[in-house]
């Protein structure tokens, strides 16, 4: 069985990973409601707005290191026979965690002033809304690995 990071890194898989991801974050921006969502929404569009495939070159440069930080969520559900889906979902906060950690270091990093300062800004609800893409996330690494 190959390994959550083997899968995402596959080039064979990768695309139709990526394609599925942005699918994933396009579905979860425009499930948010209320004048939380309203931010996301606004924030998401000013930094998809950066340049064509901006948003498709951040979710490739950041797989690997996602795939590193939930791959030992995935070895626990696969090592205990549980479905990945309902494991992450079980340990959303967990994920969310893992994958925010990964985010916050390419934040701080970064050199654009615009993805610094909506970053910020979205960071104190980001981890309620990564939790809230869980479902969806586990589905998609099921259906790719």
């Amino acid at each position: 069985m190959a390994t959550l990071v083997d899968a995402l890194n596959d080039p064979a898989k990768k695309p139709a990973i990526i394609e599925d991801c942005l699918t994933l974050i396009d579905a979860e921006v425009k499930d948010k409601k209320g004048m939380g969502g309203m931010a996301v929404k606004a924030g998401y569009g000013a930094v998809k707005g950066i340049k064509p495939g901006f948003i498709r070159n951040v979710v490739e440069s950041l797989m690997p290191e996602f795939a590193e930080a939930l791959a030992p969520m995935h070895d626990e559900a696969t090592s205990k026979g549980e479905p990945v889906s309902s494991y992450l979902v079980a340990n959303s906060g967990r994920a969310a965690d893992a994958l925010l950690e990964v985010t916050d270091g390419k934040a701080e990093k970064s050199t654009n002033g615009l993805v610094k300062k909506t970053y910020s800004k979205l960071r104190g609800s980001a981890k309620k809304n990564v939790e809230a893409a869980i479902p969806r996330l586990g589905a998609l690494i099921e259906k790719h690995v």
